[in-house]
């Protein structure tokens, strides 16, 4: 009886997940590569999702807001969204974790620099508020989206959001703040 329960819950442990779809656990998507970590080929036909911006200019410090979405209804289990400099490999600024179905990620050493699934349940849309760091040139947010374990798109990415480098100052001369959203 013993034996049988062990492989009960070893059958359990690792092919149950697969069976239900996307994994529970040990799914993750790389930071740099942004590829997830289980071995099937990208999708290379157009992606069925979209990423839209509230402004498309910042200035240090702009809270922006970030939609991930899907379209013609097809929802999608995971994903994992950076912001990037056009023609670079690095995630630039932070993420404001708004919605329940996202999480911060640290890549490279910077807490938040990434936002991804926080559950594997299907979803439409996202949302999360992305804070402009400093001295950053024209950027573009990028995203692998997965549908599920056979189908994911990688390299999906939003407009491109330019600095403007000036400052709005208030009636005391200290910059203000701005909260940028639609």
């Amino acid at each position: 009886m013993r034996r049988r329960s062990c492989f009960v819950f070893l059958f359990c442990g690792i092919f149950l997940p697969r069976i239900l779809g996307f994994p529970q656990t040990n799914t993750s998507i790389d930071c740099d590569s942004l590829l997830p970590n289980y071995e099937a080929e990208p999708q290379t036909s157009v992606p069925p999702y979209l990423i839209t911006v509230s402004f498309d200019n910042f200035e240090p410090e702009n809270e922006i807001k970030v939609t991930l979405e899907s379209l013609k209804d097809v929802a999608f289990k995971g994903f994992i969204l950076q912001a990037r400099e056009i023609g670079g490999d690095v995630p630039v600024g932070t993420f404001k974790i708004t919605d329940p179905n996202t999480k911060g990620l640290e890549c490279r050493n910077v807490t938040n620099s990434t936002v991804s699934h926080a559950n594997s349940d299907v979803k439409q849309k996202v949302t999360t508020t992305w804070i402009a760091p400093h001295d950053v040139r024209d950027l573009q947010f990028i995203a692998t989206v997965v549908q599920d374990l056979e189908k994911f798109w990688v390299g999906i990415q939003s407009k491109t959001l330019t600095p403007t480098h000036s400052e709005t100052v208030n009636g005391t001369g200290k910059s203000k703040r701005k909260v940028c959203f639609e």
